[in-house]
C-alpha cells in the first residue's frame, strides 16, 4: 500500500492545478492525469503529489476555522529556504496572504480556490 497523492476539490480542478504548478517548480502533470475535472500533479522525484478534481458544490474553507462555516479539512505545509521571497512569489502566482498568521516563523496563504496552506522555514 501507497499513499500517491492528497485530493484537494476545487471549482475548477485545471485552474487549481496550474496554481500548484506556478508554485512547486519542476512538478509537472502526471501521464494521463490531465482533464478539466481532474488533474494529478507530482514531484520531479516522482514521491507524492497532488490531485484536484472539480466539485461543483464547492464551498471555501473558512480561516482562521468557526462555528457554523465551512471547516477546513486539510491544509499543505511547504517548507522553504527564504520565508519572505517565497510568500512573494506565492502571491505573484496567485495566493493570498491571510489576514490571520498565528506563527511568526510561518505564513499562511490561500491558494485561489480557498485552500490554506503554511510556508515555513526548518528553524533547528
Amino acid at each position: 500500500m501507497r499513499l500517491t497523492a492528497a485530493v484537494l476539490d476545487a471549482p475548477h480542478a485545471r485552474e487549481l492545478a496550474d496554481f500548484y504548478l506556478r508554485l512547486l517548480p519542476g512538478w509537472r502533470v502526471w501521464q494521463g492525469e490531465d482533464r478539466r475535472d481532474w488533474v494529478h500533479i507530482r514531484p520531479p522525484d516522482g514521491g507524492t503529489g497532488l490531485s484536484f478534481q472539480t466539485e461543483p458544490a464547492y464551498v471555501p474553507p473558512v480561516w482562521p476555522s468557526g462555528p457554523d462555516r465551512q471547516q477546513m479539512m486539510i491544509h499543505l505545509d511547504i517548507e522553504v529556504d527564504d520565508l519572505e521571497q517565497e510568500t512573494a512569489r506565492a502571491v505573484a502566482a496567485g495566493a493570498r496572504l491571510a489576514a490571520y498568521q498565528p506563527q511568526d516563523a510561518v505564513r499562511v496563504l490561500l491558494d485561489p480556490a480557498g485552500h490554506p496552506f503554511c510556508l515555513y522555514t526548518d528553524s533547528q
